[in-house]
C-alpha cells in the first residue's frame, strides 16, 4: 500500500505564534485516518497547509506525489474538501451551489449527486441563508463527495448534523473507503473518529504526540463516577476494583468520587454490594483528557510513522 499523504517535518509559524511544528506522518491510500485533538491544537492549520492555502515555514507536504505548495491545482483535482465551516453566497440555493461547484470540477455524476442530496434529506430548493447550521453542513458534504475523489479531507464533518445524519455520514465513509477512497478526518470528537477511522494521529499544541491504531483510543476513555451511600463510605471498597484508577471521599463522607477506565460493570456491582443509593457518571471532555495525558509536555518529540 502506498502513501497518498506524506509530510516531513512540516512546520507553520505565525510570527511569534505557534502553528504546527515538525509534523511527520503518512496516510496510506485506501485508509481512513483520524486527526484528533482539542480545538486550537493545529488541526485546521495542518489541513490548510496540505491544501496549499498556507505556505509552510519549513518541511514538506505531498499528496499523491504532488507538492502541496507548488502544485496546488493538481492536488485539488484529487481531493474532496469540507472546511470546518462551509459558507457560500447566501442568495444561491443549495441546488445552484452544488451545480456551480460541479461545473468547476468539469462536471460530476448528476445521479450520484442527487442520491447524496436524498441521503442527507437536504432540500436543495432553499437559499443558503435560509439553511440551519446542519443543512449548510449537508451542502458541504454533498459537494465534497459528489465527484468521487481519491482523497477526502474533512474538517469536523458531523458538526451540526443530527444523530440520524451522523449515522448516514458514517455509512457513506465506509462505502467510499470500500471503493478505494482515502479519508483524512479532522475532529475533536472521539466517537466520530472511532466510527470512521482505522488509525489516528493525535496533535497537541501543534505537535504530533501519538499515531496508532484507532482502538488505542480506548486508553483515553475515562469516566468520572460519583457513588452515593446512605451511610459513611470507604474509598477502600473500590481501590482493588478492576478499572478504578483513583478514588476519593467527599467531605461529608457519604459520596465516593472515582476515576474509571473501561466498562463500569465491576464498579456497579461493588456499589450494589455496599447498598449505594445513587450512581452518576460523566465522560470527561476531550480537552480534559488531553490535559490529563499530555500536559505538561512543551518539548514533546515529533512522531514519525
Amino acid at each position: 500500500m502506498s502513501a497518498i499523504i506524506e509530510t516531513a517535518n512540516l512546520t507553520k509559524r505565525y510570527g511569534r505564534h505557534r502553528g504546527i511544528v515538525d509534523l511527520t506522518f503518512q496516510v496510506q491510500a485506501g485508509e481512513s485516518f483520524g486527526f484528533l485533538g482539542p480545538n486550537g491544537a493545529g488541526k485546521t492549520t495542518t489541513i490548510r497547509t496540505l491544501l496549499g492555502f498556507l505556505k509552510p515555514t519549513a518541511g514538506s507536504a505531498a499528496i499523491a506525489g504532488l507538492d502541496c505548495w507548488t502544485q496546488p491545482s493538481e492536488v485539488h483535482r484529487v481531493i474532496g474538501y469540507l472546511p470546518g465551516e462551509f459558507t457560500f453566497d447566501p442568495s444561491l440555493t443549495g441546488a445552484q451551489i452544488i451545480a456551480y461547484l460541479g461545473n468547476l470540477r468539469g462536471g460530476v455524476d448528476q445521479q450520484y449527486a442527487l442520491s447524496l442530496v436524498e441521503r442527507f434529506e437536504l432540500d436543495p430548493s432553499r437559499r443558503f441563508h435560509e439553511y440551519s447550521r446542519g443543512n449548510k453542513q449537508k451542502v458541504g458534504l454533498v459537494q465534497a463527495f459528489m465527484h468521487h475523489p481519491r482523497l477526502l479531507i474533512l474538517d469536523e464533518p458531523t458538526s451540526g448534523l443530527d444523530p440520524l445524519n451522523q449515522q448516514e455520514f458514517y455509512r457513506l465513509v465506509a462505502e467510499v473507503q470500500g471503493q478505494g477512497a482515502t479519508v483524512f478526518l479532522s475532529s475533536h470528537n472521539l466517537a466520530e473518529v472511532e466510527h470512521t477511522c482505522q488509525r489516528v494521529g493525535i496533535i497537541r499544541e501543534g505537535r504530533l504526540v501519538k499515531v496508532d491504531a484507532v482502538h488505542t483510543l480506548k486508553e483515553l476513555q475515562h469516566y468520572e463516577v460519583e457513588v452515593t451511600f446512605a451511610g459513611p463510605a470507604s474509598p477502600d471498597w473500590f481501590r482493588r476494583v478492576p478499572g478504578v484508577l483513583g478514588v476519593s471521599l467527599s467531605p461529608e463522607g457519604h459520596r465516593l468520587l472515582l476515576t474509571v477506565q473501561g466498562t463500569l460493570g465491576d464498579v456497579v456491582q461493588e456499589a450494589a454490594r455496599h447498598d449505594a443509593t445513587n450512581l452518576t457518571t460523566r465522560e470527561p471532555s476531550l480537552e480534559e483528557v488531553f490535559l490529563r495525558y499530555y500536559a505538561p509536555a512543551p518539548a514533546a518529540p515529533a512522531v514519525t510513522v
